[in-house]
């Protein structure tokens, strides 16, 4: 079976590159974002099973990112990860057809089941 395929869209630096680091770690082939313009650059020449994305980000945020991938890319799934000031906003995701939402900070076990899930796969 192919692995996961995970976009990690975040402004966080740091949460970008060890979310991208330990999803790596546990076979899953991730790869960083960390501006939501640049996340819809990369989906233009990659293909990714789920997005896990941030809400809030300078410029282009997580529900413009949304309302994008349902429009241009409606397989890929949408799982949302913010913090406790944004869970109305995270809501708001949902409703735009984002798969779940976790709130930060979260275990990777959790990431890890939730993203699967959001494939339609069963999680190792």
């Amino acid at each position: 079976m192919e692995p996961l395929r995970v976009l990690v869209v975040d402004d966080e630096v740091e949460l970008v590159h060890t979310m991208v680091e330990r999803l790596s770690l546990r076979g899953i082939k991730a790869h960083g974002e960390t501006h939501g313009r640049e996340a819809l650059d990369h989906l233009l020449t990659e293909d990714y099973d789920v997005v896990l994305l941030d809400i809030r980000m300078p410029g282009v945020d997580g529900l413009e990112v949304i309302e994008v991938i349902r429009m241009r890319w409606p397989d890929v799934k949408v799982v949302i990860l913010t913090g406790m000031s944004t869970v109305q906003m995270a809501r708001r995701g949902r409703a735009l057809g984002a798969y779940d939402y976790l709130v930060k900070p979260v275990q990777l076990s959790k990431v890890i089941r939730t993203l699967y899930a959001a494939a339609g796969r069963s999680a190792p």
